[in-house]
């Protein structure tokens, strides 16, 4: 397999981390969107990360997958529902899908920021205090949930995908928007960001935040 994008956008990270994880081999390319954007487009027209590239079946080319989630649900499928770094189904699936889709949110909003400053040379001060809402509000809520469980991991001694997203998406808060993050407010969260940093499959795959340029 080929996985397609850089290690500072936190929906790569999460796949790779999955993949590690999972003990799947598979071949890096740190292609940029804005710097390799052809590169991308010839395996997905969105030009989004992440791409990940399927192994080839005897003569036929490799599939390719795109978004984050859908390529999570194909690995888990093939890792079996033994395996999987989520519940097969009932109320702890549901929690997890709403965690993984909280944050996943949060991390939009965090990438519109910064393309609203970096990529198109503005802040709209209405926009901006839009998205920091929807971040305090998203934050807010996970730090509630977090500090509720007294569990290692978020549903309990098993690192899961809801355990990945947040600490990947609440890295990038800290390193793109540091003034918008603020561990003493949110320690609970603080706590579980600095977990999956010590975590080896987390610092297996790691890369500084950096700013793309318009």
């Amino acid at each position: 397999m080929i996985l397609i994008g850089q290690y500072d956008s936190p929906f790569v990270r999460r796949v790779a981390i999955a993949l590690r994880l999972y003990g799947m081999a598979y071949e890096h390319q740190p292609w940029s969107t804005f710097g390799q954007a052809d590169k991308i487009a010839a395996y997905n027209p969105l030009i989004r990360v992440p791409t990940l590239i399927l192994d080839p079946i005897g003569e036929e080319g490799g599939e390719v997958l795109i978004e984050s989630a859908f390529i999570l649900d194909w690995l888990d499928e093939l890792a079996g529902p033994e395996r999987a770094l989520i519940a097969a189904s009932g109320p702890e699936r549901r929690k997890a899908l709403k965690v993984c889709a909280l944050t996943s949110g949060l991390a939009d909003k965090v990438v519109s920021l910064i393309y609203e400053r970096v990529i198109h040379g503005r802040e709209t001060p209405a926009w901006v205090a839009r998205c920091r809402a929807q971040i305090d509000g998203a934050l807010t809520l996970l730090e509630a949930d977090r500090a509720a469980r007294a569990t290692p991991w978020w549903f309990g001694d098993r690192i899961n995908h809801a355990d990945i997203i947040v600490g990947c998406v609440l890295r990038i808060i800290r390193e793109a928007l540091p003034d918008a993050y603020d561990s003493a407010r949110w320690p609970a969260l603080a706590a579980h960001a600095a977990a999956c940093e010590a975590h080896p499959d987390f610092a297996a795959v790691v890369q500084p935040f950096a700013a793309p340029k318009g």
